[in-house]
């Protein structure tokens, strides 16, 4: 009766003890302005470039051959490219693109990555020793050429484009996992929950990896960030996805020979590229100061 009451009794405590951790997350991130500025950027992006098409009706292949190359006007408000299409338009239709590579690019990453540290740290023997070995391989060759080259070989889909980024770029949050299990494993919880008998991936996934979530969150936001950068730089050397399908990368591809000529047409790929993966990094970085219990304002 008495463990019965003092369960009872500390469950309110957990969960407005998680209340009160969300609530600091929250007032922490909100306070960090560069990140909050960052925030609702990326959500304007977002929306921009989901909702964004279904008011600006342009298709991105049409092509206007009385306005090729044109400036800044009210029918084309950032103007034409070499074929006279129009470049809102394709920014936004493209948009979509490298956000979802970038996105799923990034679950597989995560996926990959922390099983992979979880089990290693986990286990530990021979399979902690094999993992790691091939992540220190992995991460002993170049990420970007290997990549170049799956892409040679394996072709440039949209599916294949997200596969090879996750693949060549899961070791940095193997080892972040690997890191935070060992610490995790020795606590007093995942103790009782192996001497009450629960097998080892239920102990791993249930009571280990949940204590890990704010660190893969804050490597999720990171990683997006490298997957949108590797895509616009494989699209730009054309071994990405290919046109007729825009890209951000594939846009700045296509405006480099006009970059003396019209150069606000590789201008405004190239900066919203900048300005999306620069607040995806700020974004990571204030979520990781509002997660860590030693931060002071």
């Amino acid at each position: 009766m008495t463990a019965i009451a003092l369960k009872k009794k500390e469950e309110p405590e957990r969960a407005g003890g998680k209340t009160r951790l969300k609530n600091h997350f929250a007032l922490r991130l909100f306070k960090n302005k560069i990140a909050f500025i960052s925030l609702l950027f990326l959500v304007f992006v977002h929306i921009a470039v989901f909702i964004g098409p279904f008011f600006w009706t342009i298709h991105p292949e049409k092509i206007d051959p009385q306005h090729v190359l044109s400036g800044f006007s009210a029918k084309h408000p950032l103007g034409t490219d070499e074929l006279g299409r129009d470049v809102l338009s394709r920014l936004l239709h493209g948009g979509r693109i490298t956000l979802l590579v970038g996105f799923f690019a990034m679950l597989c990453t995560i996926f990959v990555g922390s099983f992979i540290g979880a089990v290693a740290g986990y286990f530990g023997g021979w399979l902690e020793a094999l993992l790691m070995r091939i992540i220190e391989a992995m991460m002993a060759i170049p990420n970007f050429f290997l990549a170049l080259i799956a892409l040679t070989v394996l072709g440039n889909s949209p599916v294949m484009v997200v596969l090879v980024i996750a693949l060549t770029s899961w070791m940095e949050i193997a080892r972040i996992v690997y890191g935070e299990t060992l610490k995790w494993k020795a606590q007093e919880f995942v103790e009782a929950s192996v001497v009450a008998g629960a097998s080892s991936f239920w102990t791993l996934f249930r009571h280990i990896l949940p204590q890990i979530y704010p660190t893969i969150i804050v490597s999720g936001t990171l990683s997006i960030a490298g997957s949108i950068l590797t895509e616009s730089a494989i699209s730009y050397l054309g071994l990405g996805i290919q046109p007729p399908t825009p890209t951000w990368g594939n846009m700045l591809q296509n405006a480099q020979q006009y970059i003396w000529t019209n150069p606000s047409l590789g201008f405004v790929p190239g900066a919203t590229i900048t300005l999306v993966v620069l607040a995806y990094n700020f974004l990571g970085d204030g979520m990781r100061d509002a997660l860590d219990p030693r931060y002071k304002r």
